[in-house]
């Protein structure tokens, strides 16, 4: 039987950030993984994810990406490596919509820099867009994207570097609770732990059946295009950007890497019934979905398809992140931080759940994300 202080179970982006922050404190620590690092069968593949500090989600989330904002610097100081590339990010739609207001409010409250532009600034700024009279947007300049792949890479090097264990390709089978540690059960293997962080995204719920009601799993497709204007869509020319046109939110990054424009649907395409049908699967459908919105309002954009990725956003009914000490025993950690909105806040993330693994408590205003909200709304008993 192996004993640690703390068994990190899953590490994806919030698992491999905590892991290092565990052992970056010392402690004794062990990350587990059902797959190898890096797979595509997840949430943290891709290229590129947003980060914003004008969150429209909720102000509230504001103070949590500034800390990330910050973590993520860190983790580029003592690598070395580029992963927060500042862009500016654009928030475009109709005045009315939620997207627009909502960030808006965020950034009035926590008084970030940003600019309101009309449709025809928007287009003079970035010639690439082709904006509806009437539509607006929130221009953020401190947004830009993460390099989720290369994030993750990074949180476990150090984590090695600072004596954690990793073991790959091997999944946990239950978690049970005994007097003197949490147990983890794994083929032909036992672990024991004085406390377990649970960060498997959408497999949570064979971990943690309480959140099953709560949970569902949607499909999204990246899609990437050659465009037919390259010089509109590299950095410096193009920001970070989603367009909420009130039927769908689309979302893209500039070609940073010489693999084209990259752009989804934030909105997804179906339901998946559990984490292990994932498929990558994405076929003319899903690009022609894209595809008509790119002709709308980025039509230099579509040109030839270059490729497209499945992933997957693990949903709470409102949206929010799961953060919490398990119910039924608090020296086991939850994290469902993902919602579709969640990579940007790994880096801190990771700080938080490594501060509840080991203490119970964190800094960090996490009220929003108790698993005891389900309940107060009728859902878990």
């Amino acid at each position: 039987m192996s004993v640690y202080d703390v068994a990190v179970v899953g590490l994806g982006a919030m698992g491999s950030a905590a892991l290092f922050h565990l052992a970056r404190r010392g402690k004794r620590v062990i990350g587990i993984e059902q797959f190898t690092p890096g797979h595509d069968r997840g949430s943290s593949h891709g290229e590129s994810r947003a980060i914003r500090l004008g969150y429209s989600e909720h102000p509230s989330y504001v103070p949590l990406v500034r800390s990330a904002f910050e973590n993520w610097r860190e983790l580029e100081r003592l690598t070395g490596e580029t992963v927060l590339t500042t862009t500016g990010i654009l928030e475009a739609g109709a005045p009315e919509s939620r997207m627009l207001q909502g960030s808006l409010d965020a950034c009035i409250l926590h008084g970030l820099d940003y600019e309101l532009l009309d449709a025809a600034e928007i287009m003079r700024r970035f010639p690439a867009f082709r904006m509806p009279a009437g539509h607006s947007a929130i221009w953020q300049p401190e947004g830009g994207f993460l390099k989720p792949e290369l994030a993750n890479a990074l949180h476990l090097k150090l984590a090695r570097e600072a004596s954690a264990e990793i073991l790959a390709g091997s999944r946990v089978e239950a978690i049970e609770s005994s007097p003197d540690a949490v147990k983890l059960a794994l083929p032909g293997r036992a672990i024991e732990a004085a406390s377990v962080v649970v960060s498997v995204g959408a497999w949570i719920t064979d971990l943690v059946p309480e959140l099953k009601p709560q949970l569902f799993i949607k499909r999204q497709v990246l899609c990437w295009y050659e465009p037919k204007q390259p010089e509109l869509f590299g950095l410096g020319k193009l920001p970070v950007f989603a367009i909420d046109d009130g039927e769908d939110i689309v979302y893209g990054f500039p070609d940073f890497a010489g693999t084209g424009f990259k752009c989804a649907s934030h909105y997804g395409s179906g339901v998946i019934a559990h984490a292990d049908a994932a498929r990558q699967d994405a076929g003319p459908a899903d690009e022609a979905r894209t595809r008509a919105f790119l002709e709308r309002y980025l039509p230099q954009a579509a040109g030839p398809l270059k490729g497209m990725k499945t992933c997957m956003y693990t949903m709470t009914p409102d949206e929010d992140f799961v953060i919490d000490l398990a119910p039924s025993d608090p020296r086991i950690v939850v994290a469902s931080p993902c919602s579709g909105h969640g990579f940007k806040f790994a880096s801190v993330v990771g700080e938080v759940l490594a501060d509840l693994a080991t203490g119970g408590t964190t800094s960090h205003d996490i009220g929003r994300f108790r698993i005891g909200r389900f309940s107060d709304a009728g859902g878990i008993d």
